[in-house]
C-alpha cells in the first residue's frame, strides 16, 4: 500500500464519523432542551427522527466498511485499494461543524439583537400574525405576544386603558426613550432561530421601582395606559410590581 492510499482508506470512515456525529448532535440538543433555542417545537419530531436515522445509517455504514476491510485482507491481502469515494473535504467540514455544535452552547437572542432589529417598531411589526389573536382571553391572562397580536387587530391604545396586565419577558433599554421607561420583550419563532423577530411593550416605572439591567427576565404586573413615546401614542404597562425570574427553558414565543 502506497502512502497516498492510506488517506484514501480513511475517507469512508470520515464519512461515517460525520454521519454519527450529526446524529449525536441532533439527539443531544433534544435531550438537553437546546432545541428550544434553535427551532419551533413543531419540528422536534423531525429532528429526533433524523438523529436516530443518522445514527442507524452511520452504524450500518461502519459495519459494512469493517466487513469489506476484513474480506479484502482474507481474499486479496496484497491487492491495491480502489478508491470509490470522492475526496473527504465535505465530510471533514460536516464533522468539524458537528464537533463545534457539541462544544459550543447555543445562545438565546437578547436585547442587543432586538435593538438591531429596531425595538421602537416592536408594536407595529407586520410579522405578527393577527389570526393567532384570541378575543375571549382575559386581559390579565394575555401573554406578551397575545397583547401585541391584539394590538395588530385593533391598534387604538385607549381601548385597553385600565385593563390588567401580567406578562413575562426580558428587559431592553432603548437609547431614545426616557429613563422612566423600559421595554419588556420576547422573540417569536415561526420556524427556526434564523427567522426570529422581537415583539414587546413599553413599561412605565414609578420613582421607587428598580430599573433592571438589559436582558434581565421579569414578570411585570400592572395596568394598561396610553403614553406618548417618541411622538407616538403607544399602549404602555404602568408597572405595579416587577419580579425578577429565571430565564425560561423555552425563552421564545410562537
Amino acid at each position: 500500500m502506497t502512502k497516498s492510499q492510506a488517506p484514501n482508506r480513511l475517507i469512508p470512515w470520515l464519512d461515517v464519523l460525520a454521519i454519527i456525529a450529526w446524529g449525536v448532535l441532533m439527539l443531544r440538543y433534544w435531550l438537553t432542551g437546546k432545541l428550544y433555542l434553535l427551532i419551533h417545537p413543531n419540528f422536534f419530531g423531525l429532528v429526533v427522527a433524523g438523529g436516530i436515522a443518522l445514527l442507524i445509517v452511520g452504524l450500518l455504514k461502519a459495519q459494512e466498511l469493517w466487513r469489506q476491510r476484513k474480506r479484502k485482507r482474507e481474499v486479496t491481502p496484497n491487492a491495491q485499494h480502489v478508491n470509490f469515494f470522492a475526496p473527504g473535504l465535505g465530510s471533514s467540514l460536516l464533522l468539524i461543524s458537528a464537533i463545534l455544535g457539541l462544544t459550543i452552547t447555543p445562545q438565546v437572542f437578547a436585547s442587543d439583537k432586538a435593538l438591531q432589529k429596531g425595538v421602537t417598531d416592536l408594536l407595529t411589526t407586520s410579522r405578527v400574525q393577527p389570526q393567532s389573536f384570541r378575543a375571549a382571553i382575559r386581559p390579565e391572562e394575555r401573554s406578551l405576544v397575545d397583547w401585541v397580536r391584539t394590538l395588530s387587530v385593533y391598534p387604538e391604545p385607549d381601548a385597553y386603558t385600565g385593563q390588567k396586565a401580567k406578562v413575562q419577558g426580558f428587559v431592553i433599554h432603548p437609547p431614545d426613550i426616557g429613563k422612566e421607561y423600559i421595554f419588556i420583550a420576547r422573540f417569536v419563532l415561526t420556524c427556526c432561530a434564523a427567522d426570529a423577530y422581537p415583539i414587546g411593550l413599553p413599561v412605565k416605572l414609578s420613582n421607587n421601582q428598580e430599573r433592571y439591567s438589559p436582558d434581565t427576565w421579569l414578570e411585570i404586573e400592572g395596568q394598561m395606559i396610553t403614553e406618548t413615546i417618541n411622538g407616538k401614542r403607544q399602549l404602555t404597562i404602568a408597572a405595579k410590581s416587577l419580579t425578577k425570574i429565571p430565564q425560561p427553558q423555552n425563552p421564545y414565543s410562537y
